[in-house]
């Protein structure tokens, strides 16, 4: 997920997909630890998305502040 496809998107939007991302980030979390996880970088990409989109939320969130 690229930073200019994230700050396109609502506040809204962001909340919902951060939602996803979690569940995801949860679910391959239990595949690590029982041994079926497959694409061990997508852990990875999953923990960056989520900071990006916490980020950029911040960002917006300060924005609307000032």
């Amino acid at each position: 997920m690229k930073a200019a496809d994230v700050r396109s998107k609502t506040a809204d939007q962001l909340g919902d997909e951060l939602v996803k991302l979690k569940k995801e980030q949860f679910n391959l979390r239990f595949q690590a630890a029982t041994g079926q996880l497959e694409k061990t970088a997508r852990a990875t990409e999953v923990r960056r998305d989520i900071a990006r989109i916490k980020t950029i939320l911040r960002e917006k969130a300060q924005a609307g502040k000032a």
